[in-house]
């Protein structure tokens, strides 16, 4: 007897070839030990919360010992929590933001999740360039959107615009990019996204509703080499960011995001209700207090980039040696090299890539095929352990 929808048995059959992966280096762990597996499958950062999270933690039992420290709040928010956030957006993405301009979330996860039920008609679509997040089918599906990828350019990552701009149609809600991309950790420089804004006015005006630019950016931080992540805030109307402190405040599992709806867009203070309205109901009812506490402490540390700096120098060299063709990501912690030799079987590579204790994820679980995911969350002795199972599954399966 079926005790599941047919959508979720569906999407189960499909989920993540991430979490899989995390799966199975557990099981090789159980087998070698903790020091003969290396890990580059989930990229959850492995560095502890900089100095002002801890110090900010240590204060809060003041701060929550009193009536209702730990209580209900607006479902936005603390107002305190998110005038502070909206003035540190205001510098970083150059455009005037007050607190009621958005919207504090459970991740950036649930973020997307609060967007697309405020926007999404059922069968109305996406379009996202491909590689992208996984999830993204996912939290379309829930409100009965369709994801639709489109491939970006081999080799090079950089969007299709023309393939793009050839997707759209009546039924398109939404386009939803990743800079800097994971999994491929190219930048979008600033003229595609205005090559976009071009094309998705257009397509706003042709078709008498807006098109959404999404942009979901946790990794805006992480970028290398002086580049600049571009803000799509200035170039398109009817932008909406969302974003967390996942990354670079290392606090994942304390689940704190956003949705900042560009102040630019008529009537913008009927989506920011839309948001907030579809985060409560969706039962997330609102973000987390402690960590709205926290980042409020927290927004003025610079996050120290140089160990993944070093982690991506050191992984290039143990691809160079093994003779593996990628391109060195502009920011992210993750490489996305390409399948070695004649063959594009990604899933076939990451399995032989297992068989000497290497966990990646094949590139066809972004969408992508032909090419797999390494994440650079992992001390850098695994790294430099790795270099020969790297070299060996590279040579025997070029055969």
């Amino acid at each position: 007897m079926e005790l599941l929808s047919p959508q979720i048995a569906g999407f189960q059959k499909n989920s993540s070839m991430i979490r899989r992966m995390f799966e199975a280096a557990i099981e090789l762990r159980k087998k070698y030990g903790v020091e003969n597996v290396y890990d580059f499958s989930l990229g959850s950062p492995d560095q502890a919360p900089p100095e002002l999270v801890i110090k900010a933690l240590k204060a809060l039992p003041e701060q929550i010992n009193r009536p209702a420290g730990l209580g209900y709040m607006p479902n936005a928010g603390y107002p305190e929590a998110r005038e502070a956030l909206a003035a540190w957006l205001t510098k970083q993405q150059g455009v005037p933001l007050a607190g009621k301009d958005l919207v504090l979330t459970v991740g950036a996860a649930g973020g997307l999740n609060a967007l697309f039920r405020a926007i999404i008609t059922p069968g109305e679509e996406v379009i996202c360039p491909a590689p992208y997040f996984v999830e993204y089918g996912f939290y379309c599906g829930n409100y009965g959107g369709v994801l639709k990828p489109v491939k970006s350019r081999p080799d090079t990552f950089q969007l299709d615009i023309d393939g793009i701009a050839a997707a759209i149609n009546e039924k398109t809600r939404a386009l939803i990019i990743n800079s800097p991309n994971n999994p491929t950790g190219v930048v979008y420089t600033e003229d595609e996204i205005k090559r976009l804004a071009a094309i998705l006015q257009a397509a706003t005006d042709k078709y008498g509703r807006p098109i959404f630019l999404i942009a979901d950016e946790p990794y805006r931080f992480l970028a290398f080499d002086g580049v600049k992540v571009p803000s799509v805030l200035p170039l398109y109307k009817y932008s909406v960011l969302v974003s967390s402190f996942s990354k670079n405040l290392g606090l994942a599992g304390e689940r704190i995001g956003y949705v900042v709806v560009n102040p630019a867009m008529e009537n913008s203070e009927s989506l920011v209700g839309g948001v907030i309205f579809t985060n409560r109901t969706l039962g997330s009812v609102n973000a987390p207090c402690l960590g709205q506490k926290l980042m409020m402490a927290s927004l003025d540390t610079v996050p120290d980039i140089s160990v993944y700096e070093e982690r991506r120098r050191l992984m290039a060299e143990v691809l160079d040696k093994a003779g593996i063709e990628y391109q060195l990501p502009a920011g992210t912690f993750y490489f996305f090299p390409k399948v070695p030799g004649s063959s594009t079987d990604d899933v076939a590579f990451v399995a032989k890539l297992q068989e000497h204790r290497i966990l990646a994820v094949p590139g066809s679980g972004f969408g992508y095929p032909g090419y797999y995911r390494l994440a650079l969350c992992t001390d850098k002795r695994f790294i430099l352990a790795a270099a020969e199972g790297f070299a060996k599954a590279a040579a025997e399966f070029r055969g």
